[in-house]
């Protein structure tokens, strides 16, 4: 049976945090909602007993803790389900699942349909009593934006810009979540900046359902190619002082995002004092 807290859609705030499992720990979390922010995500496909959900639930008193996202050829969806519910009953209306597809580059031949294999992934969260309203979809294009909006809270893309989160508003309609992960590099020194940009991009560059939906809104493929060219990196992954790292924030919830997660970059360097300089400028 649904509890009251299940069928409630969690408070995820303007912005949070998106970090790699690996690099998150309970002390980071315990900082994090010191400084007001609303979410944590948690990249890098998290396993599915999702003890790391735990850990910083157990750490923390009221930010929301989300996937983003767990793998579902990697992650059975009645093991995710379960895990869901023990966190349910741990922290009655703080997690959020959210799931989605990979890359076909890193599954190889088991990347077989993924759209009817979401829906099946669906299907069984369905079955086995995880709400709607407490998972998000990992949408890029418009069919799986569509399902994102009919089938769960909503949709977190990932490695895009405020024109693809206007696109995935026009397509969700009002109501549906638009969380859209955003890069940041913490820095006023262009070439340190571009070269960490640069770095970072390297691998996304090269696989296929980020070109596909970066081609489409605002670069062409000789930008993204050879490494980007320098303005494309820079909106990619800006850099800038706080207050111009903000403005690149609000850009996305202006075209229509409710939500943002900030990734600074380089991402295994100490995030604390760009998220506190950044919270100053965002009125946390």
């Amino acid at each position: 049976m649904t509890t009251a807290s299940q069928a409630a859609a969690p408070t995820f705030g303007r912005v949070g945090l998106w970090r790699a499992a690996v690099l998150l720990t309970p002390e980071l979390a315990t900082a994090v909602e010191r400084l007001g922010y609303g979410t944590i995500w948690i990249g890098g496909s998290p396993a599915a007993d999702l003890r790391i959900a735990e850990q910083l639930l157990d750490a923390t008193e009221h930010v929301t803790i989300t996937t983003g996202i767990v793998n579902i050829w990697q992650s059975p969806a009645a093991e995710v389900a379960a895990s869901f519910h023990r966190l349910e009953q741990r922290h009655p209306g703080r997690f959020v699942l959210g799931i989605g597809i990979g890359h076909r580059e890193a599954l190889g031949d088991q990347y077989e349909k993924p759209y009817a294999a979401l829906v099946t992934y669906l299907d069984t969260l369905d079955a086995e009593g995880v709400p709607a309203q407490r998972r998000v979809v990992s949408a890029l294009g418009p069919r799986t934006l569509r399902l994102s909006a009919e089938r769960s809270l909503g949709t977190h893309p990932y490695l895009t810009t405020p024109a693809h989160t206007r696109f995935a508003r026009d397509i969700v309609g009002p109501g549906t979540l638009v969380a859209p992960e955003q890069r940041l590099v913490p820095t006023t020194d262009v070439a340190v900046a571009r070269e960490t940009g640069r770095g970072f991009l390297a691998r996304y560059l090269t696989l296929a359902n980020y070109r596909r939906t970066l081609e489409p809104h605002g670069f062409t493929a000789a930008e993204l190619d050879d490494g980007a060219t320098d303005a494309a990196v820079d909106a990619l992954a800006p850099h800038g002082t706080p207050a111009e790292l903000a403005k690149t924030v609000q850009g996305h919830l202006d075209a229509g995002a409710d939500h943002v997660c900030v990734q600074l970059l380089p991402a295994t360097e100490d995030p604390l004092p760009g998220l506190e300089a950044l919270a100053s400028e965002l009125d946390l």
